[in-house]
C-alpha cells in the first residue's frame, strides 16, 4: 500500500517532487526495501523501516507516472498488492504509481480562466532551450488541457503562437523554433491565456536572455545520425579462431544459451563475416564488452587494458578497428565503469587484506570482513555479489577509468563508448568523463537509460542513449496492437520533444538487444509485424540499431535466450528478412530526410489503423504510411505548405516508393495510397518516374488509373 503526502512539494531545476509514503506488510522478511523508476530500480537505495509487522519509507518521488516493486530479503522481488499492476515491455509486470503535482486536485478545463501554475516551467537549460541548425528551440510547460493559447514574444514582435506539441495525463508541452545567429543576445518572454486571464514568464513581466557565450546546447557529432548501427554480442556472433575457445564450448548450431556457457566467438569471427556488414549497410558497430572478464557477457571486468584472450590480443582487436574504419564501420566501445568483477585487482586485494588493503576506499564497504558468497557486505550492481560497485568519489578510481578511455582511445579506431548502467554513476562523473573522451569532439557518448534520460543530455554529460521509450511504443503500436496510431504518435513525440532536436537525431533506436527478448519473438512469431517494427526504427528519427541476427529473423526470449549464437545458415540471398534490413539501410543512408529531417504528421486514423507523416528537410522530404491493421487500407493526405517549400517537392514530377518503384504523378494536392495489411511505404519526390534510385528490393509496382491514387505491393509481404 502506499499513499501521498500532499503537503510536500520540492521544485529542483524544474523537477517536481512529493513524498510518497510506500507500506508492505511482511512479518517474517528481514529486510524489505522499496526499487522503481524513480531510484533507477537500486533495491538498495530505499530501505524501508520496520514497525511490527509493517514496513515503511518516505520518499520524494518526482512527478509523473512510475513503476515499482518491493524486494523482500535482497532477493525476492514482490508487487504491491494495493497497486495497479502494468507490463513494463519487457516481460515483467510491475506496481505502477500517478503523482500528481500540487493543485490538480480539481479537472483541468480550458477557458474557465483558471491557470494551474505549480507545473508551469521553462529551465534555461537543455531540452527546453537548445540550439540547433541556425534555430533556438524552446519548450513550455503547463498542466495539460488546461490553457487556451502559449505565444511566444520578442521585443517589438508580435506574439507568435506556439505549437502544443504533446501532452500526457499530467503536463502539456508547447514548442517555438526561432532564428537566431548567436552574434548578440536572444530576448524573449510567453504569454500564457486561459478565458479572460493572462499570465507571463517570467512572473515579474521581465524578459528571458541567452547569451551565446554562456549557452550550453547540445551537439552530438553529425555521423551518428547518418549512421545504421550493428550490435555485437562478441561471444556469439562468428567463432573464426577455435584455438581460442574457452575449455568448453557448445555446439554452435545446437546449442542452447545459459547464464554461464560459451560458445566461442572471437574477433577472427567478426573479421571472417565484415562483407555482412558490408553488405548490410552497417555504418558503425556496438560491441558489448571485450575486456577479460570470468563471464561470457563480460559486463564484469577483470582487466579493462587487456582484451579478453578468448577474443582474440590487444594488437589482434586494434588492428581490426582500423580495418573496419577503412571500410566505412566505427567502433563503439561498452565501458562498464560502474562496477568490476571480484578479481578485479583492487577488489581481490580487498579481500585478501580486508580493512589494510590500500585499495579498500575503491569501493564502498558497509560491513567487514568482506567475502563472497551471502548477501555482500559491500554495495554491488543490483546487490550481485559478482560485481561489486565503484566508488567513484575516490580519485584513483578515476584515474583508472581516464587511463582505460585513453588507452583503446590512442590504441584502437574507438570512436565512441556505450556506457553501462550509467545512471547509476555520480552525475559529476560523468562531467569529468566528457573531455577525455571529447578530446577528439567526433566521439560519441552513449548511456544506458531505459526511461527519461534528459538530465543527464544537457551537452555537459552524455550525447544519448539507448532508445528503449522507442522499444515500448513499437512493442504497444506493432507487436502487441494495444496502442492506437495517433498515441504512437504522441508517445513518439513526447520523447522527441522531451530530448530536443539535435539529441533526438543521435538516439540509438533499437527493438530487440542483448536484455530484452528479440522483437520477432515479441511478435508472436509474426513475420510480418517484425518486419514492419524493423521499417519504422530505420524511418523514425534517430539512428537504428540492428541487434546481430535480427536481419535474418532470428527469435529468443529474455535473456540468456536472446544471446543465441548468429544462426549463419539463414545469410542467404533469398532471406527476405535480410532483403528488407538491406534494402531499409540503403534506403536510409541515401536520404538526408530519413538521417535528419524533422517529423511532422499528415493523417492518424485510429479506425483504420493508419499513420502518415514525414521526415523534412530543407532539401530533401520522405514520407511514411503505415497500416497496422490486418485489411488492405487507403491512407489520404494533403501536400501541406511545409512540404511543399521542400526543393525536391517544388521540383517533382513524381513521388516514389523508395522500396518497391511504385509511383504517381505529383501534380496533385492530395494523395491515397493504398496499402497492404500490415505494412509501411517510403515515399520520395522525383524529377521524373525513371528517377527512382536503385534498391535490392524488388516488387511489381502497380499504378491505379486514378492519377492520384498509389497502389504498392510492399517488398516485407512478399
Amino acid at each position: 500500500m502506499n499513499s501521498v503526502v500532499l503537503a510536500l512539494m520540492i521544485v529542483d531545476g524544474g523537477v517536481l517532487t512529493r513524498q510518497v509514503t510506500f507500506e508492505f506488510s511482511s512479518p517474517t522478511a528481514k529486510s524489505v526495501n522499496v526499487a522503481g523508476t524513480f531510484n533507477q530500480w537500486n533495491k538498495e537505495a530505499n530501505p524501508m523501516r520496520r514497525q511490527e509487522s509493517q514496513w515503511r519509507a518516505a520518499i520524494d518521488v518526482p512527478v509523473g507516472r512510475h513503476q515499482y516493486k518491493f524486494v523482500i530479503d535482497g532477493n525476492t522481488w514482490r508487487l504491491d498488492p494495493s497497486a495497479e499492476s502494468i507490463d513494463d515491455g519487457t516481460g515483467n509486470t510491475n506496481s505502477m504509481l500517478v503523482v500528481l503535482p500540487i493543485g490538480y486536485d480539481s479537472p483541468a478545463k480550458l477557458g474557465d480562466g483558471r491557470i494551474t501554475e505549480s507545473p508551469v516551467w521553462h529551465p534555461r537549460e537543455a531540452p527546453a532551450l537548445s540550439y540547433d541548425r541556425g534555430r533556438l528551440h524552446l519548450t513550455l510547460r503547463t498542466r495539460a488541457h488546461d490553457v487556451d493559447a502559449v505565444s511566444f514574444v520578442t521585443p517589438g514582435s508580435p506574439p507568435l503562437p506556439m505549437v502544443a506539441s504533446h501532452s500526457d495525463e499530467i503536463f502539456g508541452y508547447h514548442t517555438v523554433d526561432a532564428k537566431w545567429d548567436k552574434r548578440s543576445p536572444f530576448v524573449y518572454r510567453f504569454e500564457i491565456k486561459d478565458g479572460p486571464k493572462t499570465m507571463k514568464m517570467p512572473h515579474d513581466g521581465g524578459w528571458y536572455q541567452v547569451d551565446p557565450e554562456r549557452l550550453v546546447s547540445p551537439a552530438p557529432p553529425p555521423w551518428v545520425e547518418q549512421t545504421v548501427f550493428y550490435q555485437i554480442f562478441p561471444d556469439r556472433f562468428g567463432n573464426g579462431n577455435p584455438s581460442n575457445d574457452p575449455d568448453s564450448v557448445e555446439n554452435w548450431e545446437s546449442g542452447r544459451p545459459t547464464f554461464r556457457n560459451w560458445f566461442g566467438g572471437d574477433l577472427a569471427g567478426v573479421r571472417q563475416h565484415q562483407g555482412h556488414l558490408r553488405e548490410l549497410g552497417v555504418g558503425a558497430v556496438y560491441w558489448n564488452p571485450v575486456f577479460a572478464s570470468p563471464s561470457n557477457h563480460r559486463y564484469d571486468t577483470t582487466d579493462y587494458l587487456r582484451i579478453d584472450p578468448r577474443l582474440g590480443t590487444n594488437d589482434e582487436f586494434a588492428a581490426l578497428t582500423r580495418e573496419l574504419e577503412k571500410a566505412g564501420i566505427k567502433t563503439v566501445l561498452d565501458g562498464v565503469f560502474n562496477h568490476t568483477a571480484t578479481d578485479f585487482p583492487a577488489f581481490a586485494a580487498l579481500l585478501r587484506d580486508q580493512q589494510k588493503a590500500a585499495t579498500r576506499d575503491w569501493y564502498t564497504v558497509r560491513s567487514w570482513p568482506v567475502s563472497l558468497g551471502g548477501r555482500p557486505t559491500y554495495e554491488s550492481w543490483a546487490g550481485f555479489g559478482a560485481m561489486p560497485k565503484l566508488n567513484h568519489a575516490n580519485p584513483a578510481v578515476r584515474r583508472m577509468v581516464r587511463e582505460v578511455v585513453e588507452h583503446w582511445q590512442g590504441t584502437a579506431a574507438v570512436h565512441g563508448w556505450r556506457l553501462d548502467v550509467s545512471p547509476e554513476v555520480p552525475m559529476d562523473f560523468w562531467r569529468e568523463f566528457r573531455p577525455w573522451v571529447k578530446a577528439d569532439p567526433d566521439r560519441w557518448i552513449v548511456g544506458e537509460m531505459w526511461e527519461d534520460a534528459s538530465p543527464w543530455l544537457k551537452g555537459d554529460q552524455w550525447d544519448s542513449t539507448m532508445n528503449y521509450q522507442f522499444r515500448n511504443s513499437v512493442l504497444g503500436f506493432v507487436a502487441r496492437g494495444t496502442m492506437k496510431p495517433r498515441a504512437f504518435w504522441e508517445d513518439l513525440m513526447r520523447v522527441h520533444h522531451a530530448y530536443g532536436p539535435a539529441v533526438s537525431r543521435n538516439l540509438l533506436n533499437l527493438v530487440s538487444s542483448h536484455d530484452v527478448p528479440r522483437i520477432l519473438t515479441e511478435c508472436g512469431g509474426d513475420v510480418r509485424l517484425a518486419k514492419l517494427a524493423a521499417m519504422l526504427m530505420f524511418t523514425w528519427v534517430g539512428a537504428p540499431c540492428v541487434y546481430y541476427g535480427d536481419e535474418i529473423g532470428m527469435e529468443g526470449g529474455p535473456d540468456p535466450d536472446n544471446r543465441r549464437p548468429m544462426d549463419w545458415r539463414r545469410a542467404t540471398a533469398d532471406n527476405t528478412f535480410l532483403r528488407l534490413y538491406q534494402a531499409l539501410a540503403e534506403l536510409r543512408n541515401g536520404s538526408s530526410a530519413l538521417q535528419s529531417g524533422d517529423p511532422a504528421l499528415l493523417a492518424a486514423d485510429d479506425r483504420a489503423r493508419t499513420l502518415v507523416f514525414a521526415r523534412v528537410m530543407p532539401e530533401d522530404v520522405r514520407i511514411v504510411a503505415v497500416n497496422r491493421s490486418e485489411k488492405a487500407q487507403p491512407v489520404s493526405f494533403a501536400l501541406t505548405p511545409e512540404l511543399a517549400r521542400c526543393r525536391d517537392v517544388r521540383a517533382a514530377r513524381v513521388w516514389a516508393c523508395g522500396l518497391t518503384g511504385a509511383s504517381v504523378p505529383a501534380d496533385q494536392s492530395r494523395l491515397t495510397v493504398e496499402l497492404p495489411p500490415l505494412s509501411l511505404v517510403v515515399l520520395a519526390p522525383r524529377p521524373s518516374a525513371g528517377a527512382v534510385s536503385s534498391t535490392r528490393a524488388s516488387a511489381r509496382p502497380t499504378i491505379d488509373r486514378n492519377p492520384s491514387r498509389l497502389v504498392v505491393e510492399a517488398i516485407h509481404q512478399r
